[in-house]
């Protein structure tokens, strides 16, 4: 059954040519469940002959076995390939078929249908150039139908095709096809979707999927075929700036440096003037390298190395750009974020990003509001969960060449991942560069942190005392400052829960509220060491990545972790305050080591266990280990 070209036997390379030479399509198929979209893939595949024979009869075999269809063909499990999606007839993971015609090669993404996958979905259209939609005939626009287009949107997809699905069961009726039509047309157009192509069809049948239906005689329009090998999407990016992302520098011998990446926009001919961003340096592009010799000009989409007449400084991550109409740059932006992991997005965490071939720390500031991807209304929230949608505000840890997402989604789009875990926890989109960054700036101070730990005779330091509640973290504050103070030393103790009744009354018990309170005390203490000041943080803060974070401000040669280790039922029988009584009952949410974790620190400067550790004893580790401190004393969370 499967495809065969008479060209192949009687001349290979010039076949193999002609395949290299033919334009690349990615497109996605979404809608909702059971539209039929992994029967319109495998229908697809089917009737273009490019189903192979033992394909085939793995199929018939599955059809009879598992599928939907009595004693016909079950298309969809050419594409349902998990044992999961077989058993309930749904599509719960994003599967990939790549395949190629006489007249282009295709890369399609079948995404699931179900809210709850979300993620999955943006996953599959993050790399699209077109979005096939499949509406059942019988159900016309549905809630899942306005989701969908609202995500491929979102992502920057501006082709659709509309494919009016299952039109068997309508008697292929032309007022159906024109009403659903209509009523998409004017829904998508308020989302600024202007490209679509309407297609009544019946997967299951075959009718306008690779042939025109004699039961749409009323219908003049491309088969879906037809316009997938010649719907034309590449030429809007062509025509915008040129941009190139450096993914290596290109070094084979001492008479030749080169820089090596894709571009991702516009054209490129030697003798442009370029500059390379974030440094701002410029230069004349010399040569297009590639291995099959040098090139006249290189287009978007092409992978290049280029050369440039000056020796100026270019890295890996740097963008190539011209100096006419170059991209921003800045390091605070107002963006998209699409959740993607079990665990709830904490403003205020620090987390890496991956942009173009840049890695560096991102933090979400605020979250301005969740966006119901439903009805597109905006709730307001403080935090995202998984697959939920919210505009933000992001920073990132330098400044960083970028357009808008709408403009160009490799220079506008970026992944976050965990710190600890190296996990995708989410994407981003950015809309625009905040101002307040071109606004604010550092001012220059000429009394350094140098000078006033020089007057005070001492070096400064933040010890942070971490341990659950009722571990004996305030009491060993308190009697480490003390010593300090008689022995004269300047001293601060800021204590978590007198923080609370001022610099953080505002803040709960949360995750979120908990990444801000120790966030908003890693200022203070870094503020007051860079005064010269010893002081003692004193608070719960349960969560490794936030004392790693206090730890990167206040500096590793500063930053002194105190882990006040004391077993559960010990610090809950010395609770004074009743706290945990009330936790136990539920009238304490979120209470660390009851219904909230505590995560101990893995390689504290100083682990005091008060089983065997009495408070003078704990003391005297501490201010002899500040006392003694070697430069540069820090071993990392």
């Amino acid at each position: 059954m499967a495809r065969t070209d008479s060209r192949i036997a009687s001349d290979l390379e010039a076949y193999l040519a002609a395949q290299q030479e033919k334009w690349l399509l990615r497109f996605i198929t979404c809608g909702s469940v059971d539209d039929g979209k992994s029967t319109l893939i495998g229908r697809f595949l089917y009737e273009s002959k490019l189903v192979f024979e033992d394909q085939l009869a793995a199929l018939e075999n599955d059809s009879r076995r598992v599928g939907t269809q009595g004693d016909r063909l079950d298309f969809a499990l050419l594409v349902d390939g998990l044992a999961a999606e077989r058993e309930q007839g749904i599509t719960i993971d994003v599967a990939y078929r790549y395949f190629a015609t006489e007249k282009r090669k295709f890369v399609v993404a079948d995404t699931p249908g179900h809210e709850q996958y979300t993620r999955n979905m943006v996953t599959g259209a993050s790399n699209a150039d077109l979005a096939v939609i499949l509406i059942d005939a019988r159900k016309g626009v549905l809630t899942q139908t306005r989701r969908h287009s609202y995500l491929v949107s979102l992502l920057g997809i501006r082709h659709v095709v509309l494919a009016v699905n299952k039109l068997d069961l309508v008697d292929y009726s032309r007022d159906v096809f024109e009403r659903i039509a209509t009523e998409y047309g004017a829904f998508a157009a308020e989302l600024g979707l202007t490209e679509i192509v309407s297609i009544p069809l019946s997967a299951l049948r075959g009718d306008n999927v690779t042939e025109p239906s004699l039961n749409t005689p009323w219908y003049s329009g491309p088969t879906l075929l037809e316009h997938l090998e010649t719907v034309e999407v590449d030429d809007d990016l062509v025509d915008r700036p040129f941009r190139m992302i450096v993914q290596w520098v290109n070094r084979p011998h001492l008479d030749f440096r080169g820089f090596s990446g894709v571009v991702v926009g516009g054209t490129v001919r030697p003798g442009d003037r370029v500059r390379i961003l974030p440094s701002g340096a410029e230069s004349t592009v010399a040569r297009i390298v590639t291995f099959d010799g040098d090139l006249p000009h290189a287009v978007a989409g092409q992978s290049v190395t280029l050369t440039l007449t000056d020796e100026v400084d270019v890295s890996r991550g740097d963008v190539i750009d011209t100096c006419t109409n170059p991209p921003g740059v800045a390091d605070q932006f107002k963006a998209h974020v699409v959740w993607m992991s079990e665990d709830e997005l904490l403003p205020g965490r620090r987390y890496r990003a991956k942009l173009g071939a840049t890695t560096l720390g991102v933090t979400v500031d605020q979250l301005k509001y969740q966006v119901n991807v439903n009805t597109r209304e905006h709730v307001a929230a403080t935090t995202l969960r998984l697959n939920e949608i919210g505009v933000c505000t992001v920073h990132f840890d330098r400044p960083v060449p970028f357009d808008a997402y709408r403009d160009n989604r490799d220079l506008g789009g970026f992944t976050i991942i965990d710190r600890l875990t190296n996990a995708t926890v989410g994407a981003g989109l950015l809309r625009f560069a905040l101002r307040r960054a071109d606004n604010v700036h550092w001012q220059g101070i000429e009394v350094d942190k140098a000078a006033r730990a020089s007057m005070k005779h001492q070096r400064p330091a933040v010890v942070w005392f971490t341990g659950i509640s009722g571990a004996g973290k305030s009491t060993l504050a308190n009697a480490v400052d003390r010593r300090l103070h008689a022995l004269g030393y300047h001293t601060y103790l800021l204590d978590g829960d007198n923080l609370r009744h001022g610099l953080n009354k505002d803040l709960g018990f949360t995750p979120a509220d908990r990444v801000e309170n120790v966030r908003r005390t890693a200022e203070v203490s870094a503020l007051m060491a860079d005064s010269g000041l010893i002081t003692l943080a004193c608070l719960i803060s349960p969560f490794r990545q936030e004392r790693r974070m206090a730890r990167d401000l206040i500096g590793h040669g500063q930053f002194v972790e105190v882990f006040v280790d004391t077993p559960l039922e010990t610090a809950e029988a010395r609770d004074r305050k009743g706290l945990y009584a009330k936790a136990r009952r539920g009238e304490l949410p979120n209470f660390t080591g009851i219904d909230s974790p505590y995560e101990p620190p893995e390689h504290p400067e100083i682990h005091i266990r008060t089983a065997d550790t009495s408070v003078e004893e704990a003391v005297e580790r501490i201010v002899t280990f500040l006392r003694n401190r070697p430069a540069g004393t820090g071993n990392g969370d």
